[in-house]
């Protein structure tokens, strides 16, 4: 993520938003301008980088060859195979919105 801060100072940027814009594009990067002044999109960055980190671990985690996924509704379930062959848990990972 590329976060442009001082947006409220928007009379003396020395990068305009066209460019932070073109930049993020160019790098394959999410792009929000921020204050920390008024906290303007300060939460919401936070969010979506926190978010992205997840999606990625869960992700990578899921498509592992030592963890099989037993999915249902909100629930995600991680097994492996006991060195006996009996299954065990490694995790209950609950999915929430707000």
């Amino acid at each position: 993520m590329l976060v442009g801060n001082k947006c409220d100072l928007g009379n003396i940027r020395s990068v305009s938003v066209e460019e932070g814009k073109s930049l993020a594009e160019s790098e394959g990067l999410f792009f929000m301008e921020t204050s920390a002044l008024d906290s303007t999109n300060v939460i919401t960055a936070f969010e979506m980088v926190i978010r992205e980190i997840y999606n990625n671990v869960s992700r990578k985690l899921l498509n592992s060859d030592s963890y099989k996924a037993e999915l249902s509704v909100n629930r995600i379930i991680l097994v492996t195979n006991g060195s006996d062959g009996t299954k065990q848990t490694q995790g209950l990972y609950s999915c929430c919105s707000r």
